[in-house]
């Protein structure tokens, strides 16, 4: 009889079972929005730190060549030589990658800028102009 006292106390009930699960789940509905939410100043935080480094890119090329890349080579200029010009003294990017934003899309270089000599962002989240929040152009001018 001591036995079975000892073999009932080793198993979990079905009740401590379900009131475990039910705090898990709890805890991951809490945990789950505050974690996606750091998640998303992380991507807009690692965004505006990549357009600053493609603008002292940019400036290192501009004051190699003499001017900054033409639109017809964008970005890319920052890590080849395309049009094989002698005074290009890059790549300008280490890695010599030019990257895409944290959500995977390419970065926006608009020469002339409406806002400067030239125009950098990235559209966010949803990759399209506009938006509020996450899904908000992260800009080189700083609007």
């Amino acid at each position: 009889m001591n036995v079975k006292k000892q073999l009932r106390k080793q198993h979990f009930t079905l009740i401590e079972v379900v009131v475990v699960i039910i705090i898990l789940v709890t805890l991951a509905s809490v945990a789950t929005p505050v974690y996606l939410n750091y998640v998303r100043k992380a991507n807009v935080g690692a965004a505006k730190t990549q357009l600053k480094l493609l603008q002292e890119a940019l400036t290192g090329y501009k004051l190699d060549i003499g001017s900054y890349p033409d639109a017809s080579n964008g970005l890319r200029a920052l890590v080849e030589n395309i049009d094989q010009n002698a005074k290009w003294d890059g790549p300008y990017l280490q890695p010599a990658v030019v990257p895409k934003d944290p959500w995977g899309n390419e970065y926006v270089y608009t020469i002339p800028g409406e806002h400067g000599d030239y125009d950098l962002m990235s559209y966010g989240a949803d990759g399209q102009a506009g938006g509020s929040g996450e899904n908000a152009d992260i800009t080189s001018w700083g609007e």
